[in-house]
């Protein structure tokens, strides 16, 4: 159950509302600190499978009796775990990759708090060559990975592939959570470099003034 494929099919998986965006090839890291997400860090890694991460649009992830699911949205992206460690605050940390986006059904709770849900899995991408236009996005990316905190994730990027470079940058970028989420929506590499490619023009003229 636990351990999805990919395609069209429906599959329940458990999911961990965040509320911030997870892009497929992003990396985010995570201090688990609740009993049922600890629980089911334990059975991710046991099992070698993966979670889902949504993005929640308002409020906070609140379990308890009486309590409804979180407001999330209506896709998210499959996780898996590719780095743990104890924190020094003795916090369980964990660094989990995107992997394939998912479209959200029917949503529930388990008696222990954990959020359900049944999604329909998107294939995974296909690596899609980096057109010399678009350039300017490994310009930015690479920059970005001479950053000491960038250094300290240990990125393995493959600047061949546009949508591991634009998904990559826009998870590192300081965007709003709502723009990712928007971006995360798209299925056309063209559309998500030209948004991509918008919001650093925006943003570079702000520089400028």
């Amino acid at each position: 159950m636990f351990n999805p494929t990919g395609g069209a099919s429906m599959t329940e998986i458990p999911l961990f509302p965040l509320s911030t965006v997870l892009l497929p090839h992003g990396h985010m890291p995570l201090q688990i600190f609740e009993q049922r997400y600890i629980d089911l860090i334990a059975r991710t890694m046991r099992e070698q499978s993966g979670f889902g991460v949504v993005w929640m649009r308002r409020g906070a992830e609140i379990a308890g009796e009486g309590i409804s699911t979180p407001d999330l949205g209506d896709y998210g992206t499959f996780a898996r775990i590719v780095d743990w460690d104890q924190l020094d605050n003795g916090l369980l940390g964990i660094t989990i990759r995107g992997n394939e986006r998912f479209d959200v059904g029917e949503v529930w709770r388990e008696p222990d708090g954990l959020v359900m849900a049944s999604v329909e899995l998107a294939e995974p991408l296909t690596p899609t060559p980096l057109l010399e236009r678009w350039e300017s996005l490994t310009a930015v990316l690479k920059g970005l990975e001479m950053h000491p905190h960038v250094q300290r994730m240990n990125l393995s990027i493959d600047y061949d592939d546009a949508w591991e470079v634009a998904y990559t940058l826009l998870q590192l970028l300081p965007f709003d959570e709502s723009i990712k989420y928007e971006l995360l929506g798209m299925t056309s590499i063209e559309t998500l470099v030209a948004e991509l490619d918008l919001l650093l023009n925006q943003v570079s003229g702000e520089d400028a003034e």
